[in-house]
């Protein structure tokens, strides 16, 4: 008799997900795929991947991909923050000492067929350690752990991605051996020119200069069945805004995840480079951001529990307890939704970021904008702190995790603000540091995602922070926390 795989022996699949498995196989025959890249998101919410030859993936249907610890080791620069050859990892966790493998397990129901990559199709996964037991510092299963709670209360997260991001024509990658970098010293960044001309926003005209690309993005986003709902130009030179309609929340992390990904190789395949960088060093740029449109509903009445059903107020009473939790939490919860150095140039007042943690009723200066109103089946609420550069699973999460906090003890957010950038509601961090200052001080966050993750991404920020530093030398911070240093640039604009 067969042994049962990893996957069955550790009862990691719902029967959704074997049905959806049984379907993928058929697939890989049908399209005769070649290879397969099987997918996990690292810390800083970027795709890490191998690609398998077609029997390699059937087999990791059933007992997951053997990956490497290495890509939970290094910053954004690459940097090496952890080693790995010291009892227990750097991390004090015995599973982690001398870089051992974990168990990559695919989630079926985000299986894709890659039309800009021939015979090739893409999965995300799941880790695990070699024992069956979840690795506590996957971001995924942060998400997912935050969801089970939910849904434990009878709700579902349902979120609408609205996500800015720039386009530009590549003139020079910098390929020269001189320039490429190396570990916690990015390269050179690539040499680009603009792909319209002056700032002009939502502009028809400017639609034959780049109509061309985005076409062939939204033909690949639609043939992969991603929930695409429209496609707009921005305000900086080359910034355009995708949104997508509203879906389950990790659906919605996924969604970004590949979004993101596709969007970077279908440009660089058509000889430019697209970047979700919060506030790229580039002339006429403006700041990125990504705000997050979230709602919960009533598993048992599918209704959505932020309607109010009193005509005396906007919303229901959950609805503005979960605001209250948001608006507490915003600055520890900072460093998910704005996870960059370059993020927190953004937070400028009269310029529709937030630089506050408010709310107001239709205001797009408040961090927190209520959309809807009573009886209103549309009725939800839009975080506008985000920047697009952050780990979609670490920011819902930290949605979920403050929102029904304030939920739990009834956290008032006060009155909706007409002047947002006046209020006196507390003012959002100024920098990364700022930010995870306020972390290191959050009981809930310790709670929620544990004290050895908060541990392990506050080590993992700081030495980003840290390489930053040296590189600004004696500047002073009312310098280099306002202007987009070279550093930046090179650390963030190709890799986000």
């Amino acid at each position: 008799m067969k042994r049962p795989g990893f996957i069955e022996r550790h009862h990691l699949w719902t029967e959704s997900q074997k049905e959806a498995s049984e379907k993928i196989k058929a697939v890989v025959k049908q399209q005769n795929l070649l290879l397969i890249r099987t997918a996990w998101s690292d810390q800083h919410g970027i795709v890490r991947s191998k690609s398998l030859l077609a029997q390699a993936f059937l087999n990791a249907l059933e007992n997951g991909m053997p990956i490497s610890t290495g890509t939970f080791l290094f910053d954004t620069g690459g940097a090496i923050v952890f080693n790995p050859f010291v009892k227990g990892g750097s991390l004090d966790m015995p599973l982690m000492t001398g870089a051992p493998n974990l168990v990559a397990v695919p989630d079926p129901h985000t299986f894709k067929i890659l039309p800009w990559a021939k015979r090739t199709g893409f999965i995300l996964c799941d880790e695990y350690f070699q024992n069956g037991q979840p690795m506590p510092l996957s971001s995924r299963g942060i998400l997912r752990q935050s969801l089970v709670e939910l849904s434990q209360r009878g709700l579902k997260h349902i979120v609408g991605l609205e996500v800015e991001w720039y386009l530009a024509k590549l003139e020079d990658p910098m390929l020269a051996l001189a320039n490429v970098g190396s570990s916690g010293k990015p390269g050179e960044p690539a040499k680009v020119s603009a792909v319209e001309h002056s700032f002009q926003y939502l502009l028809e005209s400017h639609n034959p200069e780049i109509h061309d690309l985005l076409r062939l993005l939204a033909e690949n986003f639609v043939e992969m069945e991603l929930p695409l709902r429209s496609v707009e130009n921005e305000g900086g030179v080359g910034q355009f805004e995708f949104t997508f309609d509203p879906i389950d929340a990790l659906e919605a992390a996924d969604t970004m995840m590949i979004f993101r990904m596709a969007t970077k190789q279908i440009c660089r395949q058509q000889g430019y480079i697209a970047s979700f960088m919060c506030r790229p060093g580039l002339q006429g740029g403006s700041s990125n951001g990504w705000h997050l449109h979230q709602s919960l509903v009533d598993l048992t009445t599918g209704e959505n529990a932020f309607i109010s059903v009193n005509s005396q107020t906007f919303i229901s009473d959950l609805c503005n307890h979960f605001i209250g939790g948001l608006l507490k939490h915003a600055n520890a919860a900072c460093v998910f939704t704005n996870p960059t150095i370059n993020g927190y140039k953004r937070f400028k007042p009269n310029s529709l970021a937030p630089d506050r943690a408010g709310w107001g009723w239709e205001n797009r200066g408040a961090m927190i904008r209520l959309q809807g109103g009573f009886d209103d089946p549309t009725t939800h609420i839009e975080n506008r702190v985000g920047e697009p550069a952050a780990n979609p699973y670490l920011y819902i999460a930290s949605q979920l995790i403050s929102g029904l906090d304030g939920v739990d003890r009834q956290i008032d957010p006060g009155s909706p603000t007409e002047e947002p950038y006046t209020t006196k509601s507390p003012v959002l961090p100024k920098s990364l540091p700022e930010a995870i200052s306020d972390l290191s001080q959050s009981e809930l966050f310790s709670q929620k995602m544990g004290q050895q993750f908060i541990n392990f991404i506050i080590k993992m920020k700081q030495n980003e922070i840290n390489r930053f530093l040296e590189s600004v030398g004696d500047q002073p911070p009312e310098v280099y926390l306002k202007q987009v240093t070279s550093w930046e640039q090179r650390e963030y604009f190709e890799l986000f």
